[in-house]
């Protein structure tokens, strides 16, 4: 054992000496290590947690925020709010005194307000909003809940008191108001970068309210960030934090081990065992609300039939996958839904691993002699799966077992995404982390007609059986009422096999053992603003 882990230990050296060493001043601050780069700096038009790691706690507020503790919600930028008895009308007061960022292109004149919530909002649902079709028109967690049909209206009451009136109750509504999503903009920016002809810096050079501040980004290098100074909940410790884009994981970890990173958020399953016996090093472990899948890609013949799907499903080994993959730190999952969520169906059944009728399904499809496709593997390390390559090839033996031959695609991270939002592969191995601790942040994004149109449902499944389901859940407070619905949701989507759920994964995060601070968040991004750096 000792022998494998100092030929590990060489290894990740050796890499890390052909990396390009960071500048001295970016060592000064604090440096994440990230397995990819953003696709936007506007936290409203992506769904990729690599993105969300890096934008959106540090840069900017929501409204309301959540308890790590419990996903209960806790004021944000707003202080309180109240609902209509009828469930269609929801006022929220605001935080005074918050100011927005200073940085080398932009000086705002006035703290936040509530124009910057209507500007904000307005901008997802309104067709005439001057931003709103910037960037293609694309919000996919907001048009896969079906935001622009949920909410009529967004108006300030005063200028610190904002309205928000719904065409139908939507008992997921504040949930989703303190998702890493619903980041708050700057109305003023926004205005000042019509007038520069420059719109499009709203989503590349940001303004927002949060711990830091944007510096700069060289593209697929770094991003870096500067407290910012004048923070409604005091000064972040660090002055300077660093986003080290390194998409290999070895390297990643040999960067952890000779202190160039401070943090690295999905260590190597696999190094667990190396990492943990050194002095220098910590590692964090949570639960955490997600899921690990393989999404069909149900627009595509022979995908589209049910028979098909449920041999494919009945063709994999779970037990192996969880071994080979997650090294056994994860939950084999039954459903999208994890164990610790209070909607969880304990009695849906375990995964069956049956190649024999398998291939008796396929006979029954018309497809006795097998057929080619393809699956499409991520190329980054995440938290629901550490190793899409590895899954994939275990996949792909599994098929050829029963007559399938699978090709494994990947892409860069953000041309993978893209092409995956365009409807491009057979099937995917991806996944989900939730955001909120409501059910419907499973449901309604990965799954729904809506997430279907906006490119969040990997499966392109849309049907109204289910969609009903979820309508009926959300249509009221009752828990047990609630519960009943997704219990029938998750049933229906068992038989329906629009997807594989295959492993609910632990969380792990390896930090300098001089860092301070810094936790893991089972809902939602990382949270940089309490890190510091302490003296051993």
């Amino acid at each position: 054992m000792k022998k494998k882990c100092f030929i590990a230990a060489a290894t990740l050296l050796l890499l890390c000496a052909c990396q390009q060493e960071l500048p001295e001043n970016i060592r000064s601050g604090l440096v994440y290590c990230a397995e990819g780069a953003p696709e936007s700096f506007n936290p409203q038009r992506v769904t990729s947690g690599t993105t969300i790691d890096i934008v959106s706690q540090q840069l900017y507020d929501r409204l309301l925020d959540i308890d790590a503790r419990n996903g209960d919600l806790l004021p944000g930028l707003a202080i309180s709010w109240q609902r209509s008895t009828d469930g269609l009308t929801y006022d929220f007061n605001l935080r005074q005194d918050v100011a927005f960022h200073h940085t080398s292109y932009f000086t705002p004149s006035r703290p936040f307000n509530a124009e910057d919530v209507v500007f904000t909002f307005n901008r997802i649902m309104d067709p005439t909003h001057p931003y709103h079709f910037l960037g293609g028109g694309i919000y996919p967690y907001f048009q896969s809940v079906d935001w622009a049909s949920l909410v009529e209206s967004v108006s300030a009451s005063s200028p610190y008191q904002v309205r928000f009136q719904l065409s139908r109750p939507d008992s997921s509504f504040l949930a989703n108001l303190a998702t890493d999503f619903a980041a708050i903009l700057s109305a003023e920016y926004g205005a000042a970068m019509l007038t520069e002809g420059q719109p499009q810096w709203l989503d590349s050079r940001p303004i927002g309210t949060g711990p830091f501040r944007f510096k700069e980004y060289q593209k697929d290098v770094l991003v870096r960030l500067y407290r910012h100074n004048h923070y409604w909940q005091g000064q972040a410790a660090m002055e300077q934090l660093v986003f080290d884009i390194v998409p290999n994981n070895a390297r990643r970890m040999a960067k952890l081990l000779t202190h160039e990173c401070d943090i690295v958020a999905f260590p190597r399953l696999a190094e667990l065992s190396l990492i943990t016996e050194r002095p220098d090093v910590k590692v964090q472990e949570s639960t955490s609300m997600n899921v690990g899948f393989w999404a069909f890609n149900t627009q595509k013949p022979p995908f589209d039939q049910i028979k098909v799907r449920q041999a494919l499903a009945l063709a994999i080994n779970q037990n192996a996958i969880l071994q080979a993959v997650y090294f056994n730190q994860a939950t084999a999952a039954k459903g999208v839904l994890p164990p610790t969520s209070w909607a969880f169906d304990a009695e849906l059944p375990n995964a069956e691993y049956n190649p024999q009728q398998a291939r008796a399904l396929l006979a029954e499809a018309g497809l006795s002699q097998g057929f080619i496709m393809d699956i499409w593997a991520m190329p980054v390390q995440r938290l629901y799966n550490p190793n899409a390559l590895k899954m994939a090839e275990l996949i792909q033996a599994d098929l050829a077992q029963i007559g399938v031959t699978a090709n494994i695609i990947s892409y860069e991270w953000n041309t993978f995404r893209r092409k995956l939002s365009e409807g491009e592969h057979d099937s995917v191995l991806i996944g989900w982390a939730a955001d909120n601790a409501d059910p419907d942040n499973f449901f309604r994004p990965l799954l729904s007609c809506a997430a279907a149109d906006s490119g969040s449902n990997r499966a392109h499944w849309c049907d109204p059986v289910f969609d009903q389901l979820l309508h009926q859940a959300l249509s009221t407070d009752d828990q047990q009422q609630r519960r009943a619905y997704y219990l029938a949701a998750q049933r229906y989507l068992h038989a329906a096999k629009p997807l594989v759920a295959l492993a609910h994964s632990q969380r792990f995060q390896a930090i300098n053992a001089n860092v301070e601070g810094v936790s893991i968040n089972p809902y939602g991004g990382i949270a940089l603003f309490g890190a510091r750096r302490v003296t051993p």
